[in-house]
């Protein structure tokens, strides 16, 4: 929980109400013939009072009759509930408008940071704490700005005007309610602190909540087979159970606001029977303003009760603005390079010069401090060259992968990609560059067309070339609305081969000069990897490829083999140049045949 003052937490959602400062305007400025519209009403009553008791009264009602001075009476009265009613309607619609507007623009820059982060974030982030802060924290933020900040001005400008009415009536009165209101802000201040903590603690609580249903959601396949549904229903009800202790704590503090307030209320009507009832027995005051002050007591505490409960929802914001600062203060760790030292991969190409060549110099890498999985790596692909990386689980091949997609950043060391560091590529270049087909693909929900292209504009013809390119053109025609068969999220409607399938149709169509597979034929059946094996052949020619295979009899044709271990790089060499050697390729190579 951070030490930032509420004004400054406040301040950082002024530049999303700027965006639309013209309707803030006009709902600020109905304020004002809201609240004396409100603090008239008393008045009227009391008037009334003083007109049936021939108590002093207005000057324009002291020359009319007793019910021609009603009638005006109820004139003013209709006409003050009429405005109240028309402008609060449209001042509560422009606020809501505003508060819908800055929520809109939180949830889009937040959803935009968090895309831009590296990987690595996401490595050490729950699912469910990512989408609590995306959802409820943002609702929170528009709440704080529209019910929260412009009710609590619409409050202090009704307290305001009824102040300033009440000394016009009746200083002593009015000075005995104000004074009330210093213990009653002490009281507030206090409680409203201890909320604020323990909603900071809640909502904590609350992104557990989201990230054990997340997982286990996604899990849920494991969760049913491994008979866990018990297990992890009571690590969820340990979580639940916590959640609500905390949820109790918030409740505690918030109805110790409310209570505290209406005793107050009452004693403050109690105090103006006291003191009115004095001033009137000894003729300083009539009853038509007394009565107006019994009013005044009840509506002076009824903006300070909706203060209060205004507060509690600015400072379930303001924990909001806090947990959505350190999402929004997450450096982002992989950025692109500046204007003046970007560099273009695009114009190697132009020049065929090196199209595909990659190169690790001296390359260190750790995803925890000093914990290194590659160590002083070094190699070079030649431009259309296919190579495969081996290794016993751990070894780093995957590694090597992420850091030439640029996912994470090299510890030591740099990443050439024809010549070009890839630190000086801008991302989006280096990636269309290089086509990444990962064991497992992630489909979203849509239809087959959009999966594919992955929202980028391509003609119907080049998608379906793409498709017969990589030999899934059949499979398509043969679904429900061919390439505009819906897929359910994740693509639970197809089988993981026909997935995979999807996925080298996305590769073919971006013609990128490396390819990577990382495991790509892993889960498909034999039918399924001929047809990828003979769309293959096609999308290697004039490529550099990289290949990731614990199968080794499917490399045995490749260029180049390297093999690792513990993060270095211990043989390199072909298929028979390795068996040759009688190293850790040898002896996986033996092993395997062994086990077929």
């Amino acid at each position: 929980m951070t030490n930032k003052s509420d004004w400054r937490l406040f301040l950082q959602l002024v530049p999303y109400a700027r965006r639309n400062q013209s309707i803030l305007f006009w709902s600020l400025i109905l304020l004002v013939p809201l609240a004396i519209a409100g603090a008239i009403q008393p008045l009227i009553i009391g008037q009334a009072i003083s007109v049936f008791r021939q108590e002093s009264t207005w000057s324009f009602l002291a020359e009319r009759s007793t019910q021609e001075a009603i009638n005006w009476l109820i004139g003013l009265l209709l006409l003050t509930i009429f405005v109240r009613l028309s402008f609060s309607s449209v001042q509560g619609y422009l606020v809501q408008r505003v508060g819908q507007e800055i929520t809109a623009g939180i949830r889009h820059d937040l959803f935009t940071r968090v895309t831009s982060l590296a990987v690595r974030f996401f490595d050490k982030t729950p699912v469910g704490r990512l989408v609590t802060r995306l959802t409820s924290d943002v609702e929170a933020l528009g709440d704080v700005f529209a019910t929260g900040a412009v009710g609590i001005l619409s409050d202090i400008a009704n307290i305001l005007v009824i102040v300033v009415t009440m000394f016009w009536l009746q200083w002593q009165l009015a000075l005995m309610l104000v004074l009330m209101l210093f213990p009653v802000t002490a009281l507030i201040i206090y409680f409203q602190r201890e909320y604020r903590q323990a909603n900071y603690k809640a909502r904590e609580e609350l992104s557990r909540l989201n990230a054990m249903l997340a997982e286990n959601v996604a899990g849920i396949n494991i969760v049913q087979l491994f008979r866990r549904e018990q297990f992890n229903a009571e690590m969820f009800r340990s979580v639940n159970q916590r959640h609500r202790q905390e949820v109790d704590h918030t409740i505690f503090h918030d109805s110790a606001v409310s209570a505290t307030l209406e005793w107050v209320a009452l004693v403050a009507i109690a105090g103006v029977l006291w003191l009115g009832g004095t001033l009137v027995i000894n003729e300083a005051l009539t009853f038509g303003v007394l009565a107006s002050f019994i009013l005044y007591a009840q509506r002076f505490f009824d903006p300070l009760r909706r203060f209060a409960e205004k507060f509690t929802m600015i400072q379930s914001g303001f924990t909001a603005i806090e947990r959505i600062n350190e999402l929004m203060n997450e450096p982002i760790e992989i950025r692109d390079p500046e204007a003046q030292t970007r560099q273009s991969l695009g114009t190697a190409v132009e020049e065929r010069e090196h199209i595909g060549e990659i190169r690790f110099e001296n390359v260190w890498f750790a995803y925890k401090d000093d914990e290194f999985v590659l160590k002083d790596l070094n190699f070079t692909v030649k431009p259309g060259e296919k190579i495969a990386l081996v290794g016993p689980t751990g070894a780093g091949k995957s590694s090597i992968i992420r850091l030439l997609c640029r996912l994470y950043e090299p510890s030591r060391g740099r990443i050439l990609v024809d010549g070009i560091d890839i630190r000086d590529l801008p991302q989006a270049e280096l990636r269309r560059h290089i086509g990444v087909i990962l064991q497992e693909s992630f489909l979203f929900a849509g239809n087959v067309k959009r999966n594919i292209t992955l929202g980028e504009n391509y003609e119907f013809a080049t998608i379906q070339g793409a498709a017969e390119k990589t030999n899934i053109d059949d499979f398509i025609n043969n679904l429900p609305q061919g390439y505009d068969t819906q897929l359910r999220e994740r693509g639970t409607n197809l089988s993981g081969g026909q997935k995979q399938l999807l996925a080298f149709a996305r590769v073919a169509i971006r013609n990128p000069h490396i390819l990577v597979l990382d495991e790509a034929t892993a889960s498909l059946d034999v039918k399924t990897e001929a047809l990828i094996q003979e769309a293959l052949e096609h999308l290697l020619i004039n490529r550099t490829a990289v290949i990731i295979a614990h199968r080794l009899s499917t490399i045995r044709d490749v260029d180049r083999i390297l093999v690792l271990k513990r993060g270095e790089l211990i043989e390199s060499g072909s298929h028979e140049e390795l068996l040759k050697q009688g190293g850790l390729y040898a002896s996986l190579y033996q092993l395997q045949m062994l086990g077929t």
